[in-house]
């Protein structure tokens, strides 16, 4: 069944390549939110659905792209595993209705590249994926990398598609590596400003603490210990800090994004930066923020026009996306300077040599 529904992928693209006619590349479709609106043909990839292989021993996952990723996490909840970079799950629809929810997909969030709260920790989506499946532009089918961490020769397109929004192919399937879940875990909450936040978080970066999340919001600085009992305790006694009742509940809002922060109309940036960085973001007096990855991601709520924003932030030698509710006017993705335009634009070309993937998703190409 899902071989013939690959093939009925590969058959759409292939005609699609024929034409020159765009493809807007969609499964349950949670993240539409993010990025430019694609014109074009809906590719819906939904269908090709399931688990291929999981091997619990070998920490390793193969699934379909179409996957939701409950269906993933609840088969690995039975061996006591996780997906470590705690993608989130964007589930929309109906709560109580299970036949109405949707719930986000392996091949979507590859394509997206998202990560959670454990990412500065643990390591990003890209860092997990072992090999793929894809279908390119010219709808030619392809499968690069593995199911080992060693088994890859020449340039690493799995990863290359992490984060690459669909432009560059269709994803089919996916092999992950997977982690044990941490035997323990406890929140601790600390009143400090942000610039005393930031140091501790250096300061306790440099130690061997099992710090796996942090969050800065509203004056609270909030980690996340997880690891043995033993080291876990140990940890507690030395930084002290109050326990954080419902942990579970507030971490799930952050990967979610359902935290009263992410609730606004307003722009939502998404600032990447170095964490010894000294950023600036109390741009009016209306400006908010919430700091993850221990000070090296910051989402920021402002109406601040966004050439004032990427200025500042360039200078820091980071760069910035309108992640929510982007306006009109406002460009999305971080402009990128001429040379690395023509890189991107040269690969784009290569994968899809026609322009007919998710066109314009990311670039104007």
């Amino acid at each position: 069944m899902n071989n013939d529904i690959a093939s009925i992928i590969q058959q759409q693209v292939r005609e699609a390549y024929n034409s020159a006619s765009p493809l807007s590349i969609q499964s349950n479709n949670t993240k539409a939110f993010y990025g430019n609106v694609t014109e074009g043909t809906p590719l819906i990839t939904s269908q090709h659905r399931g688990i291929i292989s999981y091997e619990p021993t070998e920490l390793v996952l193969t699934a379909r792209a179409g996957t939701p990723l409950d269906e993933i996490e609840q088969l690995l909840d039975k061996n006591n595993q996780q997906l470590a970079f705690e993608p989130p799950f964007f589930k929309t629809g109906d709560k109580d209705n299970e036949d109405e929810t949707r719930c986000a997909t392996l091949g979507g969030t590859i394509a997206c590249g998202f990560s959670g709260p454990a990412r500065a920790d643990k390591g990003a989506a890209r860092d997990f994926v072992l090999g793929c499946e894809i279908i390119n532009g010219k709808g030619e089918q392809m499968k690069f990398g593995g199911e080992v961490m060693k088994n890859v020769a020449g340039y690493d397109v799995s990863r290359l598609v992490c984060g690459s929004l669909g432009t560059l192919a269709v994803v089919l399937n996916v092999s992950l590596k997977v982690l044990p879940k941490p035997e323990t875990e406890t929140s601790l909450g600390f009143v400090l400003s942000q610039q005393q936040a930031m140091q501790k978080l250096q300061q306790w970066k440099s130690l061997p603490y099992p710090i796996t999340a942090s969050c800065y919001y509203n004056g609270t600085l909030t980690i996340r210990l997880c690891g043995n009992q033993q080291a876990v305790k140990a940890t507690y006694k030395k930084i002290g800090g109050e326990k954080i009742q419902n942990s579970t509940a507030f971490w799930q809002s952050i990967r979610e994004q359902q935290h009263d922060f992410f609730i606004t109309d307003k722009p939502i940036w998404r600032i990447s930066v170095s964490p010894a960085a000294k950023l600036n973001i109390d741009m009016d007096k209306n400006t908010g923020s919430l700091s993850e990855w221990h000070g090296a991601l910051h989402w920021v709520k402002t109406n601040t026009p966004g050439n004032i924003l990427r200025q500042h932030v360039e200078q820091l030698g980071g760069h910035a996306i309108v992640f929510r509710n982007a306006t009109a006017q406002e460009q999305i993705f971080h402009p990128l300077p001429d040379t690395l335009f023509r890189i991107h634009r040269n690969i784009k070309h290569a994968f899809d040599p026609k322009n007919i993937l998710n066109r314009n998703k990311m670039y104007p190409f």
